[in-house]
């Protein structure tokens, strides 16, 4: 069936208002062929993309068509009675989704735990586990801009669905043609309980656990939830600290009015946090993303001026304090997980302190994975495990990335910097004369709709294709679609140089970007910036031209 046909199809079907919306494009065969031309993809981590109308669009049919397949993969792999968790984040539609979500499951005869206000993913993680349920639904579509949305999918542990899981739910979903066949409705409310102050406050306890440093400091901290969830469980997680909460993002806003996207790795995200942090002469600037598993800092270095960590640096911190903190009690077993294009800093200092280094895929689901391993065999014990894109987790009460422990934690170890008279930057900097300079950079390309996927497509066959060539001092090239060690394929190439600093290339598997990494080692931070620009530049030039 070709997108025009899909188009048809869609229109004889369609609820009033996404009928409305279809025939407001009738004219626009583009458009058209955009939201048609494929079907939105449920990938290993779920469902995301743009909001409307189409087979290729978040909607009321597509998150259906999700609900109803995966209800049926639970189906056939658990008896009795089945237990779903969902919640959502603050995003336009996302507790409308989720509601559509719990309907269908109720109407499967499942029992359904709703929460009855937007929560953070990690709260979810929990959740699912806590309550002893099969599996866990999260809506969200985490830092991606305003028009998107998803559909995260959890294990009976609180992990996102991994290979397995993914795999045999994707094959229940696709078996789904007939819209039709999907019990909307609200015909089995008796299923359904809403979750409220009572769950989230068992997980906060849990993340409380967690604390390592509780010593009075004078350190100041703005803090911008950035209109997500983070809200009221990261300001609880800090009580007792001097923090103000930038206003104009406090509350949830799913236009993200305030910010061209709700992204704490981008500075642009954190303006309105820094302008405010200058006005106070505040320490630190700490940013959480919509569904609040992502955290970004700002520090104030000695000119006053605020200087935004980037996830690899916050990590490597947070691996020396953590480590630090916990010095008595590690053992042959602790373990730090950290993902195939993340810095390999953090996990020098991890090997330093005695710790097993694993990695996994680029995902926090593998870390997550990997924490359900290590419970099963008892041969490791997880510590610590983070990405270079600002997801982090300490402790094992959630299977994702949490950024309310990590939020906690951070503004500990800032604490503990500011009571030893030095900043993070300081703290950074001692880290680096110890461990050599790591210039860590990501830069992402975005192509977007049906072109910009092919083109995408080819460029990954290109870089295949020149292979060592592409720069002169490739020492090795890993192509993990080839399957390496243990672990899933995935369309990943890292070049690793002579000199040891490594580049690294992937499509985005939730948004139309190709990413590339670069982590450049060097005594000399002059030298690695001289080396990044030239490789940077030229990667630039292939994927733009």
């Amino acid at each position: 069936m070709n997108y025009s046909e899909k188009y048809q199809k869609w229109l004889s079907f369609a609820d009033d208002e996404t009928k409305a919306e279809l025939l407001s494009i009738k004219n626009n065969e583009k458009e058209i062929e955009d939201r048609f031309y494929k079907d939105l993809a449920f990938g290993t981590g779920g469902l995301r993309g743009v909001m409307g109308a189409g087979s290729n669009r978040m909607n009321k049919y597509t998150v259906g068509k999700a609900t109803f397949g995966l209800a049926n993969y639970l189906k056939s792999k658990y008896s009795g009675e089945i237990k779903v968790a969902l919640a959502y984040d603050s995003r336009n539609n996302s507790a409308y989704f989720a509601k559509v979500s719990a309907e269908i499951f109720a109407n499967c005869g499942f029992k359904v735990f709703l929460y009855d206000t937007l929560v953070p993913v990690p709260v979810l993680s929990f959740t699912t586990a806590y309550l002893g349920c099969n599996a866990g639904v999260m809506i969200t579509a985490s830092h991606n801009p305003k028009e998107y949305n998803g559909y995260k999918v959890y294990d009976d542990r609180g992990c996102q669905f991994c290979t397995e899981d993914a795999k045999n739910a994707i094959g229940f979903i696709n078996e789904i043609e007939d819209f039709s066949s999907i019990p909307f409705g609200d015909h089995s409310k008796e299923k359904i309980t809403m979750l409220g102050e009572e769950t989230l406050s068992a997980y906060l306890n849990e993340v409380k656990k967690q604390s390592l440093y509780e010593a009075k400091s004078d350190i100041k901290i703005v803090y911008t939830p950035l209109h997500g969830t983070g809200n009221i469980p990261v300001r609880k997680m800090l009580s007792g600290l001097d923090v103000t909460v930038v206003k104009e993002q406090e509350l949830p806003d799913g236009d993200f009015s305030t910010v061209r996207s709700p992204n704490p790795e981008e500075k642009d995200a954190l303006t309105i946090a820094i302008e405010k942090a200058k006005e106070i002469k505040a320490d630190i600037v700490l940013g959480t993303d919509p569904d609040c598993d992502r955290v970004g800092i700002a520090v104030k270095d000695n000119n006053g001026e605020f200087v935004l960590f980037t996830g690899n640096q916050t990590g490597a911190l947070l691996v020396d304090f953590v480590l630090r903190m916990k010095k008595d009690r590690l053992n042959e077993k602790s373990t730090l997980v950290k993902t195939i294009v993340t810095s390999e800093l953090g996990a020098n200092i991890a090997r330093k302190n005695g710790l097993i280094v694993e990695e996994t895929l680029t995902g926090f689901k593998y870390i997550g994975d990997k924490i359900n391993k290590y419970e099963d065999s008892g041969e490791q014990e997880f510590v610590i495990g983070y990405e270079e894109s600002y997801g982090y987790l300490v402790g094992t009460h959630a299977r994702d990335k949490d950024a309310v422990v990590s939020s906690m934690l951070i503004c500990q170890m800032a604490a503990w910097y500011k009571n030893h008279g030095k900043t993070l930057i300081d703290g950074l900097n001692d880290i680096y004369n110890e461990y050599g300079y790591y210039l860590d950079v990501l830069n992402s390309f975005v192509l977007k709709g049906k072109d910009g996927a092919e083109k995408i497509e080819s460029l990954m066959v290109y870089f295949r294709e020149k292979g060592k060539t592409l720069f002169d001092d490739v020492k090795e090239i890993i192509d993990y679609s080839k399957g390496v060690a243990d672990l899933p394929k995935e369309n990943v190439l890292k070049y690793v140089f002579d000199d040891g600093s490594w580049m690294a290339v992937r499509p985005s598997g939730t948004e139309p970007k190709i990413k590339v990494y670069y982590s450049v080692q060097d005594a000399s931070r002059e030298n690695a910036e001289k080396r990044f620009d030239a490789i940077s530049s030229t990667m630039a030039d292939i994927i733009e031209g």
